[in-house]
């Protein structure tokens, strides 16, 4: 039994009064003898015992009495250690798109939203943090509309970053007891890292389960083929449990233009195919309807007017090659010699490229310099009889430099796969390719990443932000490499990262850059809309082109206009990854924590029960109510 008061204790000792009282009181009686009292000696006898026995019931009732009131006011209690200390809260709660699997006809979220407004007690302060907002020392009557308004997102934290966000909103005080709360289904993309927490801190996980986990995703759209006037897409899909086939919309905005169906083969994988015209925009949406996440039952995309690339290929060598790769439905190709050039025409390029020069004029140079400044980007083949001397006004612009020449024959063995202009070429490493060689080349020093390098690891091409470097010819008389695979690639790819039009559609929460070709007077921004929902991205104004930047800023998905003042000049569209769609999970019972619970409401019942006081001081003033009435009933009927 512990006390609240316990100082008041000390009144104990104020029972000594009555019993002094008591002790003063009793008196010894001398015999004196009487002639005629025989018959009243015995009724004399009895009426002592009787008063002395009184008087003792007398002084134990009024001992208790008093100790019974002494104890009240020091209001004694029982409870557990943790019960006496202040407590610290703080809560987290998944709002992933996993939290949209449905229990009892409602999304798991909802229902944890409502088991924690009728399980926190109104008084209690506590803080609740969710994937993408924080709250800080609040009360579920200033955080319930909130929390009845919260939305699903596509972030998901994990473990270990839960607990350094926990972390920071304990205080630093050593005497609280501080209890973490986790409200999540636990998916496995949360890491399996220990739960960890201050010291004399409890770590409570809280499992929310849906009653199916079947969920259909479409994953992905890309274009399969382009022939003449047509355009064929191809969607794909997955499946978590074992669906033989499901329908799938394709819409054009808001009209219906093919409906098909999707079947699964034995990986729970599926494929639908689309056939739309490819001489006019389209707003696109793939959707397919089931039970399990939401999210994912849509796929936006957008096809807009593309903009030819425009590159220039300035010199003496035959560009034929080139030719072939920029085709003239995606590219508008120019070649030049260097006595022909109009330097005008450098500024309205995307891509330069430097087609074996033996020498670099200074004023090539310090226009090519100018062009990357204003957003272009140039590549740069050198000639085989190069005037390294010449190049150094450009090159050191880039921390480049050539060196010596080497006429020793080497194969182009090394690529780069994670390089921007390999990383989607190939679908995984590979190493029994026909590599192609070089039989003269030059040395090169550059703190730029090598894409291509020889069988030593010499670089063979160098590539920065806006600009490539070779180091050898790839004429036929010096390199086979106009015959190699990879050169299709690599200069493709050259120029699509020159202008990065739209894509079919963009993954929210990374970063993308978008390049749209038009030019803006200096207060003219460009802004993004859709509907009733409208921002302004970060930008940046070149000579030919703006190129917009977004990061995380945008929070919904859909089809977004490209606005330039009051018109569309393009589209650009938005999904939510599919990480979510994922539905394997962590085995619970394994993650190190102090308690595991089913809901929320028995948590919080378990952590009442180890944190009541049982308060004894109303059974202390029962008791000297009680020892009252005994006293009243000695004195009136114990003669």
């Amino acid at each position: 039994m512990q006390f609240k008061y316990p100082e008041l204790l000390w009144a104990l000792f104020l029972l000594l009064i009555p019993i002094f009282i008591h002790l003063f009181q009793l008196r010894r009686f001398k015999k004196t003898p009487f002639t005629n009292v025989k018959f009243l000696k015995k009724v004399v006898v009895e009426s002592r015992r009787s008063n002395v026995l009184k008087k003792w019931l007398l002084l134990i009732t009024r001992l208790l009495l008093l100790a019974a009131m002494v104890i009240a006011f020091a209001q004694p209690f029982f409870a557990k250690k943790q019960a006496l200390k202040e407590k610290e809260t703080v809560i987290y709660l998944d709002d992933s798109f996993s939290m949209q699997l449905t229990s009892e006809g409602a999304p798991i979220l909802q229902s944890a939203v409502q088991q924690l407004i009728k399980s926190i007690p109104k008084n209690q302060k506590f803080s609740l943090f969710t994937n993408k907002s924080t709250y800080r020392n609040v009360s579920i009557e200033q955080l319930q509309n909130d929390l009845l308004s919260l939305a699903f997102t596509n972030k998901q934290l994990g473990l270990n970053e839960i607990y350094l966000k926990a972390n920071t909103l304990f205080s630093s005080d050593d005497s609280t007891q501080k209890n973490l709360i986790l409200v999540s289904d636990f998916q496995q993309r949360m890491g399996d890292n220990e739960i960890n927490i201050v010291d004399d801190g409890k770590v409570n996980l809280v499992r929310l389960t849906s009653e199916s986990t079947a969920n259909v995703s479409i994953d992905s759209v890309y274009i399969k083929s382009i022939a003449d006037n047509r355009l064929d897409l191809s969607a794909s899909l997955s499946t978590s449990t074992d669906l033989k086939s499901i329908p799938v919309s394709l819409y054009n905005d808001t009209t219906l233009t093919a409906k098909t169906s999707a079947k699964f083969d034995g990986n729970k994988k599926g494929e639908v195919n689309f056939t739309i015209s490819n001489n006019e925009s389209f707003r696109g949406k793939i959707e397919v309807i089931d039970q399990g996440l939401k999210y994912d039952n849509h796929l936006y995309f957008s096809i807009g007017e593309k903009e030819k690339i425009r590159v220039l290929a300035i010199g003496p060598s035959n560009s034929d090659y080139l030719e072939r790769i920029f085709s003239q439905e995606e590219f508008q190709f120019s070649t030049t010699t260097l006595r022909q050039l109009n330097y005008r025409e450098i500024e309205e390029q995307h891509l330069i490229i430097l087609n074996e020069l033996p020498t670099m004029p200074s004023s090539l140079a310090t226009s090519i310099k100018a062009f990357v400044q204003t957003g272009g980007h140039f590549v740069v083949i050198p000639s085989a009889e190069i005037e390294t001397n010449t190049y150094h006004l450009l090159t050191a612009n880039f921390g480049v430099t050539y060196g010596a020449a080497a006429s020793t024959e080497k194969m182009i063995t090394h690529i780069s796969f994670e390089h921007p202009l390999y990383e989607n070429v190939f679908e995984k490493n590979i190493s029994n390719f026909q590599y192609p060689k070089a039989t003269k080349h030059f040395a090169l020093q550059s703190t730029a990443a090598s894409a291509l390098s020889f069988q030593d690891q010499s670089p063979f091409l160098v590539s920065g932000a806006n600009f490539h470097f070779f180091t050898a010819p790839i004429s036929g008389d010096f390199s086979n490499f106009r015959n190699s695979p990879l050169i299709v690639p690599t200069f493709y790819n050259m120029a699509l990262n020159s202008l990065k039009t739209p894509q079919l559609y963009n993954l929210l929460g990374e970063s993308n850059t978008v390049d749209i070709p038009i030019q803006l007077s200096s207060d003219a921004i460009l802004k993004i809309a859709k509907k009733d929902y409208e921002m302004i991205p970060q930008q940046q104004s070149l000579t030919n082109k703006v190129s917009l930047n977004f990061n995380d800023e945008i929070d919904v998905d859909g089809i977004f206009d490209i606005i330039d003042q009051d018109n569309i000049i393009n589209q650009i569209s938005f999904n939510f990854d599919r990480a979510e769609s994922n539905l394997n999970y962590l085995n619970y019972n394994e993650i190190e924590a102090s308690t595991h619970s089913e809901s929320i409401a028995t948590l919080f019942e378990s952590m009442e029960k180890d944190n009541r006081v049982t308060e004894l001081w109303k059974w202390f003033i029962i008791l000297a109510l009680i020892l009252l009435m005994v006293e009243i009933l000695l004195q009136k009927y114990l003669k």
